[in-house]
């Protein structure tokens, strides 16, 4: 397909078969008829009506950009999470007693891993094009592994940092059953089917917002380097694209990669001549461009493999702890998975979609187990906020990214190069990405009755609450080192504290209660589920089987329970 204008009308044309038209962006007030009045606020402008599907995309889901776009495009998409990466490795490695060549080890682990399962999703997972990135949710649990192995004998640090992580490969191989078993039986699928867009509201805007600590914080790390990426970046993307017709697709899709390079040679600059020689170490790891030393420590050439660190140890106590990560895990995911739907023109999920991603993600878990990784992978919120970044949603963008991650881990030398930007240039685009996934996530409030105060109730609580538990909940947890609930039972403390850090899993819990007990049958169109129902079943919507088939008539060979 074409791109924009042409590429828009196609797709409709295509997808929307024995549907209406849809409904134009605007539509001019009603005229007035004598003794009428208008409403109020009518003869003010046009009133917008609302669109499933954006229509400024440049590629949706099942589009392709050129071989060249693409390439350069997936390259950008691998960059978008290294930061991440990165920014893990540091916070749990040295707690874990590694030096800087188990470092390096993990960052290709995690990057190894990462491609494989951004593979299983968008071939036979979700089907979207989103990136399966290592993440945060899994931090609570690993270091209540560290710290419960910090009163143990080793004849050195590499040897407790052996010990840490194949007990977290144990923890992370039992705990994925719990995401295989919630997927493939269909129990998550039929958990979404509560689900209204009241509901999707704040979850997937709480995915954007409750990551904020990872954005202008981190900046402020190091803000010589960091601000100027952030302003750059709005100046050109948003700005200077508009000088020029020709510049205004380039600088649309790739001012992410322009600005980066300008801002990390600025950093090179910086680093060569001295200036962070006599400044505080925390502020060398923020903006010196060998701080890690990733480089000198990183193999040329190391295919990570299964048991690469040793037999796995099992601990019941890890073991449970690890299963609260699970289920907040697939929380996230699935708000992601929304966000993604909508930024790359597909329709909403439908709810065996959704199982069928978590059965996969229990996999992938499985697999970060078994190859070593210091944490599971879920959906990259920064890869999503990417696709609306670029105005490109390719479903074969994302899979080529896998092509970069995969080479990278095992060209360590290579894969180093790149994790010697700071971290404060990532956190600057970590500030418009997340942003731009919170506010997909109140896009959908446009098809619910945004003046109902039953509907402002419910969005406005699950909102607050989704940010402000999370927050006193990670804030007790830095300040005692332990979460607020701290019973005789890790096990027990280890689930409640993971479950109540997750913004986007308490805006679900929150929001679902609230929208199912809260006179739910006679509200149900101003909660928008006439609109959403057909969207949630496997024939409801012609679109879903456009957007979510297997390929290659995969399904023909696998037992239908599982896949639809």
């Amino acid at each position: 397909m074409g791109e924009t204008g042409n590429h828009n009308h196609d797709h409709h044309n295509h997808s929307q078969n024995n549907h209406p038209p849809p409904p134009s962006q605007s539509m001019a007030p009603p005229p007035l008829q004598s003794g009428s009045h208008l409403p109020m606020g009518a003869a003010r402008g046009p009133i917008f009506q609302p669109q499933e599907q954006l229509t400024n995309l440049h590629y949706c889901i099942h589009s392709n950009p050129s071989w060249h776009q693409t390439c350069i495009l997936g390259f950008q998409h691998y960059i978008v999470m290294l930061g991440t990466t990165i920014l893990i490795t540091n916070s749990t490695v040295p707690a874990m007693g590694g030096n800087r060549g188990d470092r390096a080890r993990v960052i290709q682990s995690l990057l190894f891993m990462s491609g494989i399962n951004t593979l299983i999703q968008t071939l036979i997972g979700s089907r979207l094009p989103v990136v399966m990135g290592p993440s945060y949710v899994y931090l609570i649990p690993v270091m209540t592994i560290v710290i419960s192995n910090n009163s143990g004998n080793f004849a050195s640090e590499h040897q407790r940092f052996i010990h840490n992580i194949r007990t977290v490969q144990g923890s992370l191989i039992v705990s994925s059953f719990v995401s295989i078993i919630l997927g493939f039986s269909k129990a998550w699928g039929n958990f979404t089917r509560l689900f209204s867009p009241v509901v999707i509201v704040p979850v997937v805007s709480v995915v954007g917002l409750g990551l904020f600590a990872r954005g202008f914080p981190q900046l402020a790390n190091c803000v010589e380097l960091g601000l100027p990426m952030l302003i750059l970046l709005v100046l050109v993307q948003q700005y200077a694209k508009r000088i020029h017709s020709r510049a205004h697709s380039i600088l649309e899709r790739y001012a992410l990669l322009i600005c980066m390079g300008i801002i990390w040679a600025f950093a090179a600059i910086l680093t060569a001549g001295g200036v962070y020689n006599r400044v505080k170490d925390q502020t060398k790891m923020s903006c010196r461009t060998d701080r890690n030393f990733l480089v000198s420590s990183a193999p040329w050439i190391k295919i990570p493999y299964p048991f690469q660190w040793g037999t796995p140890i099992f601990s019941a106590g890890s073991v449970f702890g690890m299963m609260g990560a699970a289920l907040v895990a697939s929380a996230e995911t699935t708000g992601t998975f929304y966000a993604a739907a909508r930024l790359s023109g597909a329709t909403p999920p439908p709810a065996h979609v959704l199982s069928r991603s978590i059965g996969w993600q229990g996999i992938s878990m499985l697999l970060d187990g078994l190859f070593g990784t210091v944490v599971g992978t879920t959906a990259s919120v920064e890869n999503v906020g990417l696709l609306g970044l670029t105005h490109v949603g390719s479903r074969r963008v994302v899979q080529v990214s896998t092509a970069f991650m995969i080479f990278f881990s095992i060209f360590g030398k290579f894969g180093a190069f790149f994790a010697s930007i700071p971290l404060p240039i990532f956190a600057a685009i970590y500030c418009i990405l997340y942003g731009i996934v919170a506010a997909n996530g109140i896009s959908f409030i446009q098809f619910t009755n945004n003046n109902s105060m039953r509907n402002m109730y419910v969005l406005g609580l699950s909102l607050f609450l989704g940010i402000s538990i999370p927050y006193y909940f990670m804030s007790y947890t830095m300040s005692a080192n332990h979460g607020p609930v701290n019973t005789g039972g890790s096990w027990f403390n280890d689930i409640l504290n993971a479950i109540f850090s997750s913004p986007a899993t308490v805006a679900m819990i929150v929001g679902t209660l609230l929208d199912i007990t809260l006179e739910p049958r006679d509200t149900a169109l101003d909660r928008g589920v006439p609109w959403w129902i057909p969207f949630q079943n496997r024939k409801g919507e012609v679109r879903n089987e456009e957007f979510y088939s297997l390929p290659l008539r995969i399904n023909e060979f696998m037992p239908t329970r599982f896949i639809k």
